[in-house]
């Protein structure tokens, strides 16, 4: 008998699992001879495919949102692809929450005022005036002061169910840039700023004139003189998308030291994803979270001393005290309107108390 060689023994083993496969495929249905070639294992689920929004233009879309839906397309391989969508593309900023809850957009990222939500919570979004100092502020109120149950809870409500919240992360805090030095509050009178809703709601009262446009377009609107500044993000974003191209100065004094954003999904959407990818989204969604605390906490800082662009200018701090002064007000005015924003308020008071008492490095 002819002596079987460790060639010879792999040879059989391969074969026989050829034949295992090709019969195996035979009895599930498909009439075919195993013999014929070409034949193919029959794809068992189809793709889910997603269409995401971002608040956010491409420059800006490639730090805060694109690493981590790519990192998620590339680990959910054949099984689900997300498609990624930058401001205005598909629908405009301010209908992100109605195409949401129509179904026209499957997931989004944007803070809650931008996208005009439905959810009571809206007011708080992107940057309620000296609601936090630091970006670390808000996972911090979000994970351990109640603000997800609150934002999960609000958002089932206003939509019927269509919508879920997901997740909320920080982004930069806020601060003027402008065309000309501002180095007293009274500067600010009649200068016409780009913002938030709810933060231009605020800075009215110190004579802001609030301009609402598309996000692409500050830029431009900014070189026309349509714009005289912007109070949209901080310094890092300045530069970014090139609105320190458009503008000579930086305020230091900060109106809030960071956007509250959150992940939305259409509920339908939301539900059809398997258990392990719905863990994988959640996952890229805490990666995307700190990817933005480092890149702008650290950019904060550089372009302030290695920026080039934007000379800093400030405002007296026994000023700029008396404008932190007047969010006490605004604050207790917000929380009137409803028993939810009652709760929201409180747990930004309740936590602010915590950190003054906390002391260095917590709050100076």
């Amino acid at each position: 008998m002819k002596k079987m060689t460790k060639r010879d023994f792999i040879r059989s083993a391969v074969g026989l699992a050829g034949a295992a496969a090709t019969g195996a495929l035979a009895g599930c249905g498909d009439k075919r001879s195993p013999l014929d070639k070409g034949i193919t294992i029959p794809q068992t689920a189809k793709m889910i495919k997603w269409r995401f929004q971002t608040y956010a233009g491409t420059a800006l879309a490639q730090h805060v949102c694109k690493p981590a839906i790519d990192a998620f397309n590339k680990v959910a391989g054949n099984r689900m692809h997300i498609d990624l969508y930058y401001a205005d593309q598909l629908v405009p900023t301010s209908e992100l929450f109605s195409a949401l809850e129509a179904g026209t957009i499957d997931a989004v990222q944007s803070d809650d005022d931008s996208m005009s939500s439905a959810a009571d919570v809206r007011v708080f979004g992107g940057y309620f005036p000296f609601a936090s100092r630091y970006s670390l502020d808000v996972p911090v109120l979000f994970s351990k002061y109640g603000l997800d149950k609150i934002w999960s809870e609000s958002y089932r409500e206003a939509s019927g169910g269509k919508v879920t919240w997901l997740s909320a992360g920080s982004w930069d805090p806020c601060h003027f840039a402008t065309k000309k030095p501002i180095e007293h509050v009274s500067d600010l009178k009649g200068l016409k700023v780009y913002t938030f809703p709810t933060a231009g709601r605020f800075l009215s009262q110190f004579g802001v004139v609030p301009v609402t446009l598309p996000y692409e377009d500050a830029e431009m609107a900014l070189r026309t003189g349509t714009l005289d500044g912007v109070a949209w993000s901080g310094i890092t974003e300045d530069y970014t998308v090139g609105w320190a191209d458009a503008c000579k100065y930086f305020v230091t004094n900060s109106l809030s030291g960071a956007w509250i954003g959150s992940y939305f999904a259409n509920t339908e959407s939301w539900n059809a994803v398997p258990d392990d990818l719905k863990e994988l989204f959640r996952l890229s969604m805490d990666s995307s979270h700190y990817y933005r605390q480092h890149w702008y906490w650290g950019g904060e800082a550089d372009l302030r001393v290695n920026g080039g662009k934007l000379k800093l200018c400030s405002i007296p701090d026994e000023e700029w005290a008396e404008v932190e002064r007047r969010a006490v007000p605004f604050w207790e005015e917000i929380a009137k309107t409803s028993e939810r924003a009652k709760k929201v308020v409180e747990a930004f008071r309740k936590y602010n108390d915590v950190m003054a008492k906390a002391g260095k490095p917590y709050r100076y």
